[in-house]
């Protein structure tokens, strides 16, 4: 049964708006109708599915991770409160504010009035829900533990926002004093250089070493720092092409794994991803092997990626979790040995979830290392390059006074 967007008057004058399910558009102004509503405008919501969903475009609309973390909390709440899996998406429509959301809402609800699984109706919209999304969902609703499963998938969730957000904010001020002491090193050299040393210039005064080569540097910025910025972005532009290239890639991302200090931090990402992903996913009830697919696909390195398809293999031949995994030198001790307790005690999801805190604790850890690294070596670097630009100006200041005396 399709959803539709309406927006009506009713005895008042009152303009209302809203959305509901009926078979048509004829009968959705019917149900207005009885309602003592005059409809102005019945709209079908597009039902969006297939592959041009597949991808998230810069300027499409979907679920931000704040917003899906909200959904699942609310759809779990209502689920274990009692209520029908439909009543619980008319309770959700009536809370949502932004119209894509309600939009969204109806679409799936419609889905289920038709008969459509839950796990199903959320693949039609891939563009906000990811298959471990609904795989975890489709887990829930074969082992009659919903509720269940959402409230850990938001926790899930919930979790990762929050280390997205940490690993940002640690970053955002290096980030910053990067992009002032650019500017300011620019301003510098293209307008404060050029009008004090053109004064000595007009003196015939030989100057010093340093401020020849500062007016060189400051002439080149000014006449070729267009060119400089169009190979610079030339050069971004070829390297993320390149990168398209899977062996190109492989090698790319197989250097940053053992990259001098962000190495350490490359495998506690993926791996955080790698193990809060397989904690869920096994916990939900998913068999091991579908769990280590889907988790798999959470990686954004693709050497790692290609590292858990080889334990995946080699588990399907009945190699444990566990000896799999450090066939590999990426994965740390600590999560194997963890995996190792769990397949022995029977415990495997309740260990992964320790690895996982563990290992976002140790990327948080990482970020702030790496950051306070950051911060003072920009800030020296930027004091150094102020200092050369002021003394560049200063010296023939002071030969100029040593001259006079």
């Amino acid at each position: 049964m399709p959803a539709f967007r309406y927006e009506a008057v009713d005895s008042h004058g009152s303009t209302k708006k809203g959305v509901l399910t009926a078979d048509s558009a004829r009968a959705a102004r019917s149900d207005l109708r009885a309602q003592h509503l005059v409809p102005v405008m019945v709209e079908q919501i597009a039902n969006q599915t297939g592959e041009g969903r597949r991808g998230k475009s810069l300027f499409s609309e979907h679920l931000s991770t704040v917003e899906l973390a909200l959904f699942t909390r609310q759809l779990s709440s209502l689920l274990d409160a009692g209520l029908p899996l439909e009543q619980a998406f008319s309770a959700l429509l009536e809370q949502a504010e932004r119209v894509y959301i309600r939009d969204l809402i109806a679409s799936i609800r419609s889905e289920i009035l038709a008969g459509s699984a839950l796990s199903d109706a959320l693949k039609q919209h891939q563009n906000d829900f990811t298959d471990i999304y609904c795989a975890l969902v489709a887990s829930g609703e074969q082992i009659g533990q919903l509720s269940k499963v959402l409230s850990r998938l938001a926790d899930y969730i919930e979790r990762r926002n929050a280390l997205t957000q940490k690993v940002k904010l640690a970053f955002t001020y290096p980030a910053i004093v990067t992009i002032v002491a650019f500017a300011i090193v620019i301003f510098l050299l293209t307008y404060v250089v050029p009008q004090i040393v053109s004064v000595f210039a007009n003196t015939k005064q030989k100057l010093p070493i340093l401020t020849v080569v500062m007016l060189a540097i400051s002439d080149f910025v000014r006449a070729y720092g267009w060119l400089v910025a169009i190979v610079v972005v030339a050069i971004t532009f070829a390297c993320r092409r390149a990168l398209k290239d899977p062996q190109i890639k492989m090698r790319w991302h197989t250097w940053l794994l053992d990259a001098p200090m962000y190495g350490k931090f490359e495998r506690s990402l993926n791996t955080a991803r790698f193990s809060s992903t397989l904690s869920i996913t096994t916990g939900s009830g998913v068999p091991i092997l579908k769990a280590l697919q889907t988790s798999r696909e959470t990686l954004s390195n693709v050497a790692m990626r290609e590292q858990v398809e080889d334990a995946t293999n080699s588990v399907r031949e009945g190699v444990s979790l566990a000896r799999a995994l450090s066939a590999h030198k990426h994965f740390p001790p600590m999560l194997i040995h963890m995996i190792r307790a769990g397949e022995v005690t029977g415990e495997l999801p309740a260990m992964l979830e320790r690895a996982s805190s563990a290992q976002e604790q140790d990327l948080e850890r990482r970020a702030l290392t790496i950051a306070g690294l950051l911060e003072p070596l920009l800030i020296l670097a930027m004091g150094v390059v102020v200092l050369l630009i002021v003394l560049a100006v200063l010296m023939p200041i002071i030969e100029i006074n040593q001259l006079v005396r």
